[in-house]
Order: structure tokens, then C-alpha cells, then sequence
């Protein structure tokens, strides 16, 4: 399928979400990542704040256990036309933007681009580790600066099921996409 196909699929089923399966999903989501990456004190991780008009998946639990166990933590801010990466704490201060997006009131780049992984927003990805997301090429752009050690993680509620048929050759797939139910590899696919 096109990935606009995707998109408009993908965003619907989303939109069909309860709270509750939200909560239980995200929770599972949550407890697969931890379980397969073993995230450690000193790391340093790159996450979303999700967009709950969206149904995002709930990343404060990410945040939350990073926080609470010395992982350093950091999460997308748009400038401009720029996806830069600040750094939060447990007492960051946070605004709501112009797209109803909480993101923290700094305008400080980290300049960090040595991250272990990086949690990836996205409305599908497919077994190949191409992603479709909402078609504004962020994190393409933040892919293409950040080292090629940092692990790329998708988190989606649905598994993958049909093939992307229009990746082009700007697109940076994934390394892993975790879901609630599995963590895929796709580390020959990528390279």
C-alpha cells in the first residue's frame, strides 16, 4: 500500500482506541521495550512526548522509569523547521505549541547526537523497518544527523502487515519496532 493509503488506515484505527486500551497497550508496549533493550543509568535516550489528540502511545512511562533510574533523557522540540533535542528533567517546565503539543519551554539544543536509542513516533512501520509517520520528514532529517551506532525504535500499537510501495530513497528505516505483543530486528534489512 501507498503510504498516504497507510496513513489514512493507520490514523483510523488509531482513532478507534479507547482509553483504556491506550493505557494497556502503551503499558505493554512499555514492558516489551524494557524487557528486550535493558535501558541502564548513564544512557542517554531520545523520546516523544506524545500527542494524546492523536492517541500517541503514553511515552511518560518511558520518561518516568528513564528518569527514575539515572537515564538521561531527552525529547523533540520543532524550531523553526528544525527537530532539535532538549534535554528534560524531573522538574522541566513544558508549554503547550501551536499544534496542541506539550514540549518543554527550552529552546536549547543539546547538541547530543550520541544517543543509545531514539523511541520513534510513527502510524505504521512494516517488516522491512520502513515507517510511515505524518508525512512532515522530522525525524528523517534527525536520523540523518544523529551517529550511526543510535538504535531507531519504533513503538506501534499494530503489528506490521502490509508492505510500504512507495519508499523512497531518502527514507531511513528502523532498526527495531516494538509492539504488544513483539520486538522485531531489523538490523539485515537496514544495512
Amino acid at each position: 500500500m501507498k503510504k498516504s493509503e497507510l496513513r489514512k488506515k493507520y490514523l483510523a484505527k488509531r482513532k478507534s482506541l479507547t482509553v483504556n486500551e491506550i493505557f494497556q497497550l502503551s503499558n505493554e508496549i512499555f514492558k516489551n521495550f524494557v524487557d528486550y533493550f535493558k535501558p541502564s543509568s548513564g544512557q542517554k535516550i531520545h523520546v516523544f512526548i506524545p500527542i494524546e489528540k492523536f492517541k500517541e502511545i503514553n511515552t511518560q512511562i518511558f520518561i518516568d522509569y528513564f528518569l527514575s533510574r539515572n537515564i538521561r533523557v531527552f525529547v523533540p522540540k520543532i524550531v523553526e523547521t528544525k527537530l532539535i533535542s532538549v534535554e528534560i528533567f524531573a522538574d522541566t517546565k513544558y508549554e503547550i505549541n501551536d499544534w496542541q503539543i506539550s514540549e518543554p519551554v527550552s529552546n536549547e539544543d543539546s547538541g547530543v547526537l550520541d544517543f543509545h536509542y531514539v523511541v520513534t513516533p510513527l502510524l505504521y512501520a512494516d517488516r522491512k523497518g520502513n515507517r510511515v509517520g505524518y508525512g512532515k520528514g522530522f525525524y528523517d532529517g534527525f536520523f540523518e544527523t544523529i551517529s550511526k551506532e543510535t538504535k531507531k525504535i519504533g513503538v506501534n500499537y499494530f503489528n506490521p502487515d502490509e508492505n510500504i510501495d512507495d519508499v523512497w530513497e531518502n527514507d531511513i528505516p528502523l532498526d527495531y519496532l516494538v509492539t504488544p505483543t513483539e520486538v522485531l530486528s531489523f538490523s539485515g534489512a537496514s544495512e
